[in-house]
């Protein structure tokens, strides 16, 4: 985190948004595990900073797709958190009016956010097609399309990079690597230390960057969105993460091996934020504690 380089309001922001996400979470698996939410969730438990950061960046008319670990984008863009909630337990009340449920969670008209996604891969082609109107409207929105690693091995993501690219769309494909996909750890069914370099068989401008820095990810964000919305076509970028729980709520995790977790809770986002939000004087740990309570109050 660059010293002094942003606002103490954003940063507070973004550490507020992280924390908002992490107690929404913490709150579903509660409820999940007394038996209140039928179905099942996915939770994106130390990736909190990609929602941050990303959707700090975007602009309010910019529209996004994300994945069946999305409750983290939808509170990041200004999602309601009763409305979310309601949606999990299946009320009228709910997003979806109680019938999407926490992986179909979807707000068009108030956040422009088209869909949560139980599909893999599912939301890859729907933000191509936003892209495209876009284009054909000339409103210089932009499309986000946020997915896990698992995703960058369906076709469906090769064929929407090929027309995205080909057509100079204003999308900014994302994808939330945290090294599995169910349990598959990544490297063992692909060829490539990292995954933003298939863009450039489309010749796709990307990068790879730490996802578990906010800010480190709103700056790659901005860059990302600034050359889709100036007409440059899209950008593929890969943050590297780590899911502190399986991949499912209840899911044992057996495959993933101690050192895996070792490493997350070493990078987690919220904390390491924290520390150095107080070792800057950004904030005081009156001025933290304040935030924390109000999301634990929210």
């Amino acid at each position: 985190m660059a010293k002094r380089k942003y606002s103490k309001e954003m940063l507070m922001q973004l550490y507020s948004t992280m924390v908002r996400i992490r107690k929404f979470e913490e709150k579903a698996t509660d409820y999940f595990h007394k038996g209140m939410i039928s179905g099942t969730i996915h939770l994106s438990i130390g990736e909190e900073a990609i929602s941050a950061g990303a959707c700090y960046a975007m602009d309010k008319g910019d529209y996004m797709t994300t994945t069946h670990r999305g409750h983290s984008q939808c509170i990041a863009k200004g999602g309601n958190i009763d409305k979310m909630m309601a949606e999990l337990f299946g009320k009228e009340t709910g997003y979806c009016r109680g019938k999407g449920g926490s992986m179909h969670i979807a707000d068009v008209e108030g956040l422009h956010h088209l869909g949560a996604n139980g599909i893999v891969g599912g939301g890859i082609a729907i933000a191509a097609g936003s892209a495209l109107a876009s284009k054909i409207w000339k409103d210089k929105h932009v499309s986000v399309c946020f997915f896990g690693d698992g995703a960058s091995n369906q076709g469906v993501f090769h064929e929407a990079l090929n027309m995205a690219a080909a057509w100079k769309l204003p999308a900014v494909f994302i994808i939330e690597n945290n090294f599995y996909a169910v349990s598959t750890e990544i490297h063992r069914v692909t060829n490539t230390k990292y995954l933003s370099v298939r863009g450039h068989a489309y010749d796709i401008e990307g990068k790879t960057v730490d996802g578990n820095d906010p800010v480190v990810v709103y700056e790659a964000a901005k860059e990302a969105f600034d050359h889709a919305r100036s007409g440059k076509g899209p950008y593929l970028l890969e943050f590297l993460t780590y899911r502190q729980k399986g991949h499912y709520c209840g899911d044992p995790c057996k495959f993933i091996p101690a050192s895996y977790m070792e490493e997350a809770h070493k990078k987690d986002c919220i904390i390491n934020m924290r520390a150095k939000l107080l070792k800057e004087k950004i904030a005081t740990e009156a001025e933290i504690q304040a935030v924390e309570q109000a999301a634990d109050k929210e």
